[in-house]
């Protein structure tokens, strides 16, 4: 995406008009948790991505050089997605929904979201550095 893309020059603006749809940040969630996934992984997500976005966010995901698709060491017809350092730099963003997330819709969240909520604010530094490896 060139500079001549984006609406707008507020940063708010153009950052969700690279990563501001939830399938992406979703995406961007699985690969920090995983490190590493295939197209089958993403489809299995609770959260149901169709085949068809999700094809659409991997693509954009990798134009935007959030993430890289290589082959799969071992069956070369599968793909596997990983962050780029570029990608890695969303883990900010991504914790700090959680733990928003865990404090303003706690009825909604599941136990075990809520225990690595806990985990994050006695740690958030190491658990970011974690993740962002």
């Amino acid at each position: 995406m060139i500079k001549n893309d984006f609406r707008s020059d507020c940063p708010i603006s153009s950052c969700l008009e690279l990563f501001g749809d939830k399938w992406t940040l979703l995406i961007t969630r699985d690969l920090l948790y995983y490190k590493e996934r295939t197209f089958k992984d993403f489809t299995m997500a609770e959260e149901k991505i169709s085949t068809a976005r999700l094809t659409d966010r991997l693509k954009k995901m990798e134009g935007m050089e959030l993430i890289t698709k290589d082959k799969h060491p071992t069956n070369k017809k599968v793909y596997i997605y990983k962050l780029t350092q570029k990608g890695k730099a969303l883990a900010p963003v991504i914790v700090e929904m959680i733990l928003w997330g865990n404090e303003h819709l706690e009825d909604h969240i599941s136990e075990e979201s809520k225990q690595f909520a806990k985990k994050l604010k006695s740690d958030k530094d190491g658990i970011l550095k974690d993740l962002q490896k």
